[in-house]
C-alpha cells in the first residue's frame, strides 16, 4: 500500500493536476479572505470557508478523474491486479494520496487565520473547527469520486459524472423541501429506494438472487412498517435527505461547533465509497 501511495502521490504533482487542484483552492481562499477581510472587516476566516465547498464541486472531481479510471485507459490497471497485496490495499494507497493533497491545501490555508490575528481578533477555535469541516468534507467528496472513477474508464465522463454528482449533494437540502411530506409519499419513495439499493447489491455481487432478495427484503420492511405505523411515514423521506445532506453538515464547523456526529458522518462515507470502489475494482480483478 505505501509503494501505491507513493506512485500515485507522485503522479499527482508529475501530471500537474495535484497542483490544479492546490493552485486553485489558495486563489479561492485568497479571493474570499479580501473580499471577507478588506471589504467585509471582519477577521472571522470561517466566513471565508463558508463560500469555499462550492468549489470542492469541480476541484474534487478534475483531482480523482485519473485515479482509477486512468488505469484502466492506459491499460495499467492489469498491472494493479498482479501486484501481490489486496485490491483494498490498492484503493486505499490511491484514496490516502488524493486525502494527502487536500490535506496539504487544508494545511496551507491553516495559516490565514495566524496572519489575520495580527490585524483583528480571531476566534481561532472556531476558525480551525471550520477548517476541520472543510477537510472532513473534501475527505468525504474524494472518496465518492473515487468511487465513479472505479466505474468509468473515460477521464472525462469520470469528471463530469462527478461534478454533476457533487451538486446534486450540494442541492439536497433545497430537494428535500419541495418533496410532499405525505406518508404515502415518503413510502413510495423509500419502496423505490429499496428497489434501487437490491438492484445496487447485484452490480456488486453479480448474483441476481442476492440483489432480489435484498430488495425484496427491504422493500417488505418499509411495507410492515408502514402499514403498522403509517404516522412514522409523514415527512420521513424529506428529513431523512436533509439528515444526510453531505454539504449542509459542513454548516455546523462554520457556526464554530465541533460536530462529532458530523464527524462520525463524514467518516463513515469515506469508509463506505472506499469500499465501494475496491468491491468494483475486485469484480473487474476476477472477470
Amino acid at each position: 500500500m505505501e509503494a501505491v501511495f507513493k506512485r500515485e502521490f507522485r503522479s499527482l504533482f508529475t501530471s500537474v493536476t495535484g497542483w490544479i487542484y492546490l493552485t486553485v483552492l489558495f486563489i479561492m481562499c485568497g479571493i474570499f479572505t479580501m473580499a471577507n477581510s478588506l471589504i467585509g472587516h471582519s477577521s472571522q476566516f470561517e466566513y471565508v470557508l463558508s463560500s469555499m465547498p462550492l468549489f470542492l464541486l469541480v476541484a474534487v472531481p478534475v483531482l480523482c478523474m485519473r485515479s482509477l479510471s486512468g488505469e484502466k485507459r492506459a491499460r495499467t490497471d492489469q498491472l494493479l491486479y498482479s501486484l501481490p497485496i489486496r485490491m483494498s490495499q490498492v484503493v486505499t494507497g490511491k484514496y490516502l494520496a488524493l486525502a494527502a493533497v487536500h490535506a496539504i491545501a487544508c494545511l496551507g490555508m491553516g495559516f490565514v487565520p495566524v496572519i489575520l490575528s495580527f490585524f483583528g481578533k480571531v476566534n481561532f477555535g472556531s476558525a480551525y473547527s471550520a477548517l476541520a469541516g472543510f477537510l472532513l468534507l473534501g475527505l468525504a467528496l474524494i472518496a465518492i469520486n473515487l468511487y465513479i472513477s472505479s466505474l468509468i474508464s473515460n477521464q472525462a465522463a469520470v469528471c463530469f459524472t462527478g461534478i454533476a454528482a457533487g451538486f446534486l449533494l450540494y442541492l439536497m437540502n433545497g430537494l428535500a423541501s419541495l418533496f410532499p411530506s405525505t406518508a404515502a409519499a415518503s413510502y413510495l419513495a423509500l419502496a423505490l429506494t429499496a428497489l434501487i439499493l437490491g438492484g445496487i447489491v447485484f452490480l456488486l455481487t453479480k448474483n441476481w438472487m442476492v440483489g432480489l432478495v435484498s430488495g425484496i427484503i427491504l422493500f417488505g420492511a418499509a411495507t410492515v412498517v408502514y402499514a403498522a405505523k403509517k404516522e412514522l411515514f409523514e415527512g420521513l423521506f424529506p428529513k431523512l435527505i436533509k439528515y444526510l445532506a453531505v454539504f449542509d453538515r459542513f454548516n455546523s464547523f462554520v457556526n464554530g461547533v465541533f460536530d462529532l456526529t458530523a464527524v462520525v458522518y463524514y467518516l463513515s462515507l469515506v469508509v463506505l465509497f472506499v469500499w465501494l470502489a475496491t468491491q468494483a475494482m475486485d469484480k473487474k480483478r476476477w472477470s
